[in-house]
C-alpha cells in the first residue's frame, strides 16, 4: 500500500496546488491514504473549517495542524468534532481538539496519525518524546499503520526522534521549516523518515513570506513589516512511502514535487 504526506500548505498557492493534484495523484499512484498539514493554510497563519471541508472533499484523509492550529478563532467550532484533524499531541492537557485519529482505510488498515510539535527553538509545551511513549503504550494494538508528523524547528531534534521510532512508526516526517530536505530513506527498523517534507507553496518566497516583508526582519534598525504569504505560481511537496502489507513496514519512500521554482520528481 502507499501514503502520501503532503507539506505544509502555505496560502492560496498552496492549497490551489493540493486541491488539484491529490485527486490525480490519488489515481495516479494508486494511493490508499493521503495526510496533508494544514496549519498555514489561511493566508500563512491557521487553517479555517471552510478548508477543512475542502481538503477532504479533494481527496484528503486526514488534516494535521502545528503551532500555528489555533490562529484562525473559527477553528474552535469544530475542533472537538473534527475526527479528521489533528493538532499536536503535546499540548497541554484539556486543549481543545485532538492529538491523534485512527482511520480505517478502504483496504481494512487502520491508520493512525499523531503529531507532536518539537522542544528546541520552539513554545515549551510537554515533552514529546514521553508523550509519545504514553500514546504507544496507551493504544498498542489499536492501528496497523503509524505515521508521526513532527513539527519542530531543529534537524537534529527530528533525526533523533526519527532514530526513537524506527521499528515502530511506518513514517517520521518533519514538517514546519517549509523547506525539502534531500534524505529520505527507510531505517534498518522498516520505518521511512524524511527530515522536512517541505512546503505546498510559493518558493519565490522567504518560506512561503513575502521576501521584503521577510527581509525587513533581518535588517539592523529597519522596522518589521508584517509577515504576508507569498501567493504566486506554487510548487507541490509531498513524500509517499510504499508500505508492506503485512508487516506494515516501509519498503520505499520517495518524495514528490510539482510544480514551478523546484526540480520537479513527477509529471501529471
Amino acid at each position: 500500500m502507499k501514503i502520501l504526506f503532503c507539506g505544509d500548505v502555505v496560502g492560496k498557492s498552496g492549497r490551489k496546488m493540493v486541491l488539484n493534484l491529490v485527486p490525480a495523484l490519488r489515481e495516479k499512484m494508486n494511493l490508499d491514504a493521503v495526510i496533508v498539514n494544514g496549519e498555514n493554510a489561511a493566508h500563512g497563519f491557521g487553517l479555517t473549517p471552510k478548508m477543512y471541508d475542502e481538503f477532504l472533499a479533494h481527496g484528503t484523509d486526514v488534516i494535521t495542524l502545528g503551532n500555528h492550529s489555533f490562529d484562525k478563532k473559527e477553528i474552535f467550532t469544530i475542533l472537538d468534532s473534527a475526527d479528521s484533524l489533528v493538532r499536536p499531541l503535546n499540548y497541554p492537557d484539556g486543549t481543545a481538539g485532538f492529538g491523534y485519529c485512527i482511520k480505517r482505510l478502504i483496504n481494512g488498515k487502520r491508520l493512525a496519525v499523531v503529531q507532536l510539535v518539537g522542544k528546541l527553538f520552539m513554545r515549551q509545551y510537554n515533552d514529546p518524546f514521553e508523550t509519545m511513549d504514553k500514546w504507544i503504550e496507551a493504544h498498542r494494538g489499536e492501528y496497523d499503520i503509524l505515521v508521526v508528523d513532527y513539527h519542530a524547528e531543529a534537524t537534529a531534534e527530528k533525526v533523533a526522534f526519527g532514530w526513537k521510532m524506527n521499528g515502530v512508526a511506518t513514517l517520521v516526517v518533519g514538517t514546519h521549516t517549509h523547506i525539502p530536505t534531500a534524505d529520505a530513506h527507510v531505517l534498518d527498523g522498516g520505518t521511512a523518515y524524511m527530515t522536512d517534507v517541505g512546503m505546498c507553496g510559493d518558493y519565490a518566497s522567504v518560506i512561503g513570506q513575502q521576501i521584503d516583508c521577510s527581509l525587513s526582519r533581518f535588517k539592523v534598525g529597519e522596522k518589521m513589516k508584517r509577515l504576508e504569504p507569498a501567493e504566486k505560481e506554487g510548487t507541490f511537496c509531498g513524500v509517499v512511502v510504499e508500505i508492506d502489507d503485512q508487516t506494515h513496514k516501509a519498503t520505499k519512500v520517495f518524495p514528490v514535487r510539482i510544480g514551478a521554482h523546484l526540480e520537479n520528481t513527477h509529471e501529471i
